[in-house]
């Protein structure tokens, strides 16, 4: 984790758009963490906030978006090969593969708050055969938010917690 501030501060905002982007598609990588810590570069004056914002979205979309695509080509044999190193078994995957069928919208659209399902929700909904123009709509609204959340909520609320500590 020591390496995301000075990769932001060298690079600026591609490197956290890289880091989205390759964690959103199940690269274990701290993207969350990135954002956060980007948004606490723009408190500083390092960074413009609406860059920052737009890093996360675009990389969190791109790499959702490539997550499918891989999911669609390579789909459930992929999953079943791989998944076991994301605690994904057999079962669990049949379960989430139900889900989107049933709420594959509301599953993306939220996916992106909840650790591991983030980095997964594009393979499985590839995977599942979510129709396209469904997880793209639900992947931008989704990606949108959380870039939102985590992009603007620690830049204008970091005096509040200072005010805490």
């Amino acid at each position: 984790m020591a390496w995301i501030e000075p990769a932001i501060i060298t690079y600026g905002v591609l490197a956290l758009l890289v880091i989205l982007y390759f964690e959103s598609f199940g690269v274990p990588l701290p993207g969350e963490s990135a954002l956060i810590a980007a948004s606490l570069l723009a408190v500083r004056g390092d960074l413009a906030i609406g860059h920052v914002f737009l890093a996360a979205w675009l990389g969190a979309v791109l790499g959702d978006s490539t997550g499918y695509l891989i999911g669609r080509l390579g789909g459930r044999p992929l999953l079943n090969r791989f998944g076991y190193l994301v605690k994904l078994t057999p079962d669990r995957l049949s379960r989430l593969e139900k889900t989107v069928e049933t709420k594959g919208f509301f599953m993306v659209f939220t996916a992106r708050f909840i650790v591991v399902l983030r980095q997964l929700n594009g393979l499985i909904a590839g995977s599942a055969g979510m129709p396209w123009p469904h997880f793209v709509a639900a992947n931008a609204l989704g990606g949108l938010l959380w870039a939102g959340l985590w992009s603007f909520g620690p830049y204008f609320f970091t005096d509040a917690f200072k005010r805490l500590i």
